[in-house]
């Protein structure tokens, strides 16, 4: 068991203060005014974020030149140095100087490094003053422990005031929003950025570079708010309003526990810069504090610090068993309590288990490992692996005085990667940390200034690039811009691009199309801020456009089948339906910024273009409407075909056409109409044009433009089809509209329907008895029918059951006949009978392109496999019109119909099977057969019947 060690008394000093309070006291002010009153100091402080701001801070008042900044990763010493910053663990104790003073005093409650501070309490002094900074619970225990010292308590400048829970989302702005782990922060932080425009980040693990680019982002205004770790709680002074708290547990690196309420108290001060006050409170998701907590945190009452962490600083350098032992001395004091086994205590142990180093016995080697012990393990990584690294450094200085520069280069070469996420990036920060520690030590390396450099290089770029991946991932520069803008008039204005891009400080904030203002994606919940600020700004624009269309050409406006009429390719209105179906409303397209004057002058302007373009493309159409030349009848006719914009079906109107007399008729040919089988129709208007217009017009008054068929039809129409597939989502009015009539499968454009009843009407009229001496036109068949023919299929652009769907749908009917094929007479004619009837469907005889040679060998099997194959089953069909008795004889035969010439026979025409069956004999004279080619398949398969 190790003897007691006798507590070692506290070091004298003249003029010992112990200056506590709350935050927001201006103790750390007080010190370095203190401290510059003299011609030398010390600060010692809890953070290296806090180091470098306060190294910045004298530098800037006494001059870089006498100001050196010392913590375990830098060291800037001037020759001149009069001033010293550091770390409480790199404070230069050896050093005399006037003025000695050691921040957040507290910090020596805490389990890991408070014995470090504690002992700064104890026996660090200055020549002329001393000056102790922390938390107003440390007055009794410092009172005990020093009975000399002089105790200030100095009050809070400003109220702290709790106003209870909010969503993230509803913070206030200039909140900084606490959580305890990277991935809390990460996750709120994103979560602002989202609905806020972005969010700086703070924890304790960033360089201070890194801290203190972000800091920046939130002190410039680029962003509203902080999430940070409770890192922020120890002398960062930033002009924070409300603190408000997403958890209150945290892992103190032993366990999860909630934290006391000094720890939140030490947070929640920041809010409140100076004499202006602050609040604090939670986020939705946490317990809400208890009435006893809130006004511990508003009164800054707390319960007083019973016990200060404390160990050895009296080592037993003789070998490194003697060293543990003295680190673990009792402390001798009932206001002293021993540290838990720290981490430098645990590196030595390591090293005492190393079978190459346990034994090391002498001062200056147990200094070197105790030294080497003391290497930070900055990546938390397993005490096992962190040792290894010790042990290695060690060897190196043990063998030849210094570390390997190849194996140094290896480690810190690892670490110059500035490629990578924002996790991987704070790993190698975090690793280039430890070498830049080892760089910092004396006589470690051969070339400690390039390798001081090299480190501190590679760390600056890394926290640059952390920088930059966190501002990318959290901040949305855009809204973040635009919303200090809002606040700040004194910035520049907005820049507005040729092509109507709006950005602010190099940054697209949005678009100007017609008179509206538009936001880029990812407004978030501040759009409406947003908004206005954007709309103070591009008002003018809008004004200087609005003023551009009022004196616009015609031919600078177009109406598109979306129902928008754009300006120079910017929309600037919408129709919406009139009081007449010719006469649509324009509806101005515009932001507020466009109002009054201006507003009426575009409204006039677009309305006066709208009605131009109506009249100009549907002119036809208006004057059917109010006809001089017609009346009556005719001019009810007129009306309606206007109407229904062009296209109206006969059958709407067949007792009133078959009034119409031809003179009456005339007249309405030479205003354009025609008069069709199935549509009077204006064919002028069936042009691309008016079509597109005319389905605008219609869709107004049914549905909507934005309908199926409104935008698609007129692509269609362009292309020039005679015929297409029907889109069950279309209505089909808007066909008709179109100029298309749905038939059966296909919507027919109505010219073309006209076109195919023009084919129709001669072969269904044609009368072989009265035309003995004319040949049946192709198609024409007997009984009033036809065929379908290659021209009407051409015609409309289909064929097979789509072309008969259209003809069922047009009220014809089909006979269908079955032909009966023979093998003997498929001869070389009958094949082209039949590639003359398209809509016969044949099939091209198996052995028509057989060798000569091949089928002289032809056998009996193969023979019959040929006439099997000349038999496929055939169908002739012939049309006929609607209610019609298709086996009825011709209308001639009713009527006392010539004899029959001589020669030829009397009855029916033939009825025997085979592709002419029904072809009238009287009218076409009998084919000479051809002769069979003897080296044909045929004249074989001939030869082989006759045996």
């Amino acid at each position: 068991m190790n003897a007691p060690h006798p507590f070692i008394r506290p070091a004298k000093g003249p003029n010992l203060k112990a200056i506590l309070g709350p935050t927001n006291t201006g103790k750390t002010h007080y010190a370095i005014e203190r401290m510059l009153a003299h011609r030398s100091g010390m600060i010692g402080l809890p953070l290296r974020l806090l180091a470098r701001e306060i190294y910045q801070t004298l530098c800037h008042r006494a001059g870089s030149e006498a100001v050196a900044l010392v913590t375990g990763e830098e060291r800037i010493v001037p020759d001149k140095a009069r001033y010293w910053v550091a770390t409480v663990e790199a404070m230069p104790t050896e050093l005399s100087v006037e003025c000695v003073v050691v921040d957040e005093i507290q910090t020596a409650t805490h389990l890991d490094r408070g014995h470090v501070f504690t002992d700064r309490i104890l026996h660090s002094r200055g020549t002329q003053e001393t000056l102790l900074l922390g938390a107003g619970t440390m007055a009794p225990i410092i009172s005990a422990l020093l009975p000399d010292v002089d105790i200030i308590m100095r009050p809070r400048f400003s109220n702290l005031d709790y106003v209870g829970s909010k969503k993230i989302t509803r913070q206030p702005r200039r909140s900084a929003i606490v959580a305890f782990s990277a991935n809390e922060v990460y996750a709120i932080a994103e979560l602002i950025r989202r609905q806020r425009g972005g969010a700086a980040v703070v924890m304790g693990a960033l360089s201070p570079r890194t801290r203190n680019a972000q800091v920046d982002l939130y002190e410039n205004g680029d962003v509203d708010f902080l999430v940070a770790t409770d890192a922020i709680g120890m002398g960062l002074n930033l002009d924070i309003h409300h603190v408000a708290f997403a958890a209150d547990m945290k892992f103190d690196g032993k366990q999860l526990r909630h934290l006391t309420p000094a720890e939140l108290a030490q947070i929640a001060g920041r809010a409140g810069r100076h004499k202006r006050d602050g609040t604090f409170g939670i986020t939705a998701g946490i317990e809400p504090f208890s009435d006893e907590v809130i006004e511990q945190l508003e009164t800054h009452q707390f319960a007083p610090v019973k016990v200060l962490q404390w160990r050895s600083r009296d080592f037993d350098l003789r070998s490194l068993e003697a060293l543990r032992r003295s680190l673990e001395v009792p402390a001798q004091h009932k206001l002293l309590t021993n540290i838990p086994t720290a981490k430098d205590q645990m590196a030595l142990e390591f090293l005492q288990r190393h079978p190459e180093i346990g034994e090391v016995k002498g001062v200056e080697q147990t200094s070197l490992a105790w030294e080497c012990a003391q290497i930070p393990d900055y990546r938390s990584i397993s005490p096992a692996q962190h040792g290894e690294i010790i042990a290695t450094i060690f060897q190196n200085l043990g063998t030849r005085g210094y570390i390997f520069e190849d194996w140094m280069d290896e480690q810190v070469s690892f670490c110059d990667n500035s490629v990578g996420d924002i996790d991987t990036l704070s790993n190698r920060i975090k690793q280039i940390r430890t070498w830049t520690f080892v760089a910092n030590r004396k006589n470690w390396l051969k070339d400690p200034t390039y390798w001081r450099e090299k480190t501190s290089e590679i760390e600056n770029n890394l926290s640059d690039a952390l920088h930059e991946r966190l501002t990318q991932r959290f901040v949305d520069r855009r809204t973040s811009v635009l919303l200090r803008h809002l606040r700040d008039k004194s910035m520049t204005t907005p820049e507005i691009s040729q092509s109507g891009d709006v950005s602010l400080e190099g940054h697209k904030i949005g678009s100007i199309e017609g008179f509206r203002f538009n936001l880029t994606p990812g407004e978030g919940g501040d759009a409406k801020n947003l908004r206005t600020a954007a709309g103070v700004a591009i008002a003018p624009e809008i004004k200087k456009r609005a003023e551009k269309v009022a004196d616009a050409p015609n031919d600078e406006f177009v109406l598109a089948t979306d129902g928008l009429i754009r300006w120079r390719g910017e929309i600037i209105a919408d129709l919406a339906q009139g009081d007449d179906l010719f006469r649509p409303r324009a509806v101005i397209l515009a932001d507020e910024s466009l109002n009054g004057a201006e507003l009426e002058a575009v409204q006039e302007r677009v309305t006066l273009w709208l009605k131009h373009h109506v009249n100009t493309l549907l002119e036809p159409l208006l004057q059917m409407r109010e006809p001089t030349e017609l009346d009556g009848t005719a001019r009810g006719v007129a009306y309606q075909i206007a109407e229904k914009l062009g296209v109206l079906p006969r059958q709407d109107v067949a007792q009133e056409v078959k009034g119409l007399d031809q003179d009456v008729r005339g007249v309405m040919r030479k205003m354009g109409v025609k008069f069709g089988a199935y549509h009077i129709y204006v064919p002028l208007s069936l042009k691309p044009a008016p079509r597109e217009l005319a389905l605008i017009l219609w869709a107004l008054q049914h549905g909507g433009v934005r309908q199926p068929g409104v935008s698609e039809l007129p692509q269609v129409i362009l292309s020039g089809r005679t015929s297409i597939d029907v889109e069950p989502s279309f209505a089909k009015e808007l066909y008709e509209i179109a100029g298309f009539k749905v038939v059966g499968q296909r919507a027919v454009r109505v010219d073309i329907l006209e076109r195919l009843a023009d084919l129709i009407r001669p072969l269904i009229s044609f009368d072989p008895a009265r035309n003995q001496e004319t040949e049946a036109p192709e198609g024409a068949a007997p009984g009033n029918g036809f065929r379908v023919t290659v021209e009407m299929t051409s015609l409309l652009g289909c064929a097979g059951e789509e072309f008969s769907s259209v003809l069922k749908s047009l009220g014809y009917r089909v006979n269908r006949t079955k032909i009966e094929a023979k093998a003997e007479e498929a001869t070389a004619d009958s094949a082209e009978t039949a590639a003359a009837e398209p809509q016969a469907e044949t099939t091209a005889p198996a052995e028509e392109n057989a060798a000569p040679e091949q089928a002289a060998e032809a056998t009996e099997a193969n023979a019959a496999e040929v006439a099997s194959a000349e038999a496929e089953e055939q169908f002739d069909e012939i049309w006929y019109p609607g209610g019609r008795n298709n086996n009825r004889k011709p209308n001639h035969a009713k009527q006392g119909a010539k004899r029959p010439a001589k020669g030829q026979k009397r009855g029916k025409p033939n009825q025997g099977k085979g592709p002419n069956r029904h072809a009238n004999q009287n009218q076409r004279p009998e084919k000479k057969q051809k002769p069979i080619d003897p080296d044909s398949p045929f004249a074989a398969l001939m030869a082989l019947k006759k045996q």
